[in-house]
């Protein structure tokens, strides 16, 4: 089977998938390697690697790029953040295809305006599309990917809002009518009741998405006997891991004046040469330098 019908076919069997975030190849193959079942090709991490805010500031070539290159180095699928489709109905048309071709088995897409905020700043610009506006984006999306099985993932942005549960549900359901085929509920409380309730009055009619940043003490096994759940993503644990290392590592260097203390903690060069994929180099040098 290919990436995304391991993908579709998960969803519809109804088995609980998990995905990693990541803002480069070398965080997603890490995930795969840790047995992720999927890469989340997070646009906040990326947009945090760029050191820039996550509200659409970096340009669609920078996210087709990266998710690119991130599709190329694993084998797992690859769900790309497309943030709220870099504009309009129309944009979204020609947007799908380009991250079709760069691999990605699913795509999410989040019904805020263009330019969006971050959904988890504090007193954050939370600004939605009318439903049907958002319903538009969704078709718009469905009807321009040539692979059938590319997963199109309608993001619910209501509770982040504060618009309240019926409002959340209203949407979701419209915008399964529109074509999603997965729905992504997402809340910014400090514990999952939020979500759970949204779970509980969900009518199943398609997969739900959850991304516990906010409320981690749900876990995969609490989420699997939802039995409405097809994926649950780590939203960007990959960058604030890198961060935490760094900010350590840095610190520990400039407080002993030199790399001694630190060299023996750090993964060794040879490590990250594999990681590079040196030994598939290494073949092609054994079958084609003359």
């Amino acid at each position: 089977m290919t990436r995304h019908q391991v993908l579709r076919q998960a969803l519809r069997e109804g088995r609980l998938l998990t995905a990693m975030a990541a803002h480069n190849p070398m965080a997603a193959v890490l995930a795969e390697q840790a047995g992720f079942d999927a890469i989340w090709g997070s646009g906040f991490e990326l947009s945090a690697s760029y050191a820039v805010p996550d509200a659409s500031i970096l340009s669609l070539s920078v996210h087709v790029e990266m998710m690119r290159a991130i599709a190329a180095r694993v084998s797992v699928p690859v769900i790309a953040d497309i943030d709220t489709g870099f504009g309009n109905a129309v944009n979204v048309a020609y947007v799908l295809p380009q991250f079709e071709a760069a691999g990605v088995s699913a795509v999410v897409m989040e019904d805020k305006h263009f330019p969006k905020d971050t959904s988890l700043r504090e007193q954050g610009r939370q600004e939605l599309l009318a439903i049907e506006t958002f319903q538009g984006k969704i078709a718009a999306a469905v009807a321009a990917r040539r692979d059938p099985d590319l997963v199109v993932v309608a993001r619910v942005e209501a509770l982040i809002a504060g618009l309240g549960q019926a409002e959340a549900q209203r949407r979701a359901r419209a915008y399964v009518q529109a074509g999603a085929d997965a729905v992504l509920i997402h809340s910014k409380q400090k514990t999952p009741d939020e979500i759970l309730d949204f779970v509980q009055a969900w009518d199943g009619s398609a997969p739900l998405v959850l991304v516990p940043t906010a409320y981690p003490q749900l876990r995969e096994s609490d989420i699997a006997a939802l039995k409405k759940v097809g994926i649950v993503i780590y939203g960007n644990h990959a960058i604030r891991a890198a961060v935490g290392a760094m900010r350590e590592v840095f610190a520990r260097i400039r407080a002993d004046g030199g790399i001694a203390g630190v060299d023996a903690q750090l993964p060794a060069v040879n490590d990250i040469i594999a990681l590079q994929g040196d030994a598939g180099m290494r073949e092609l040098e054994q079958r084609f330098l003359r």
